[in-house]
């Protein structure tokens, strides 16, 4: 089963993009996922904020598709990455 990508759309001094990394650093421990931060302030955090529809950070995208932006709620990530990780399960037969 290949990992569940996440990119965080940041910027700096941004309270809410701190929480938004500990987060997805906590269910990184515990899920497969491929979590990457991108800064609002350079041209790819523009291209993705803009062709996500991203109005303030963090933004979070899930597999390169915006799943939430603002402040991040855990139980709402959780149940996300539990979806995909059971779809990916039923797609592949259960094998990995």
């Amino acid at each position: 089963m290949s990992p569940i990508s996440i990119v965080i759309l940041t910027q700096q001094d941004c309270a809410s993009c701190e929480a938004a990394k500990a987060i997805v650093e906590r269910l990184a421990r515990k899920y497969a996922l491929s979590a990457s931060a991108v800064s609002l302030d350079s041209p790819d955090g523009v291209a993705l904020a803009e062709a996500g529809g991203v109005l303030f950070p963090p933004g979070i995208f899930i597999n390169g598709n915006l799943f939430s932006y603002g402040g991040l709620s855990e139980r709402m990530l959780r149940m996300e990455i539990e979806r995909l990780s059971n779809h990916q399960e039923r797609t592949s037969g259960g094998s990995q």
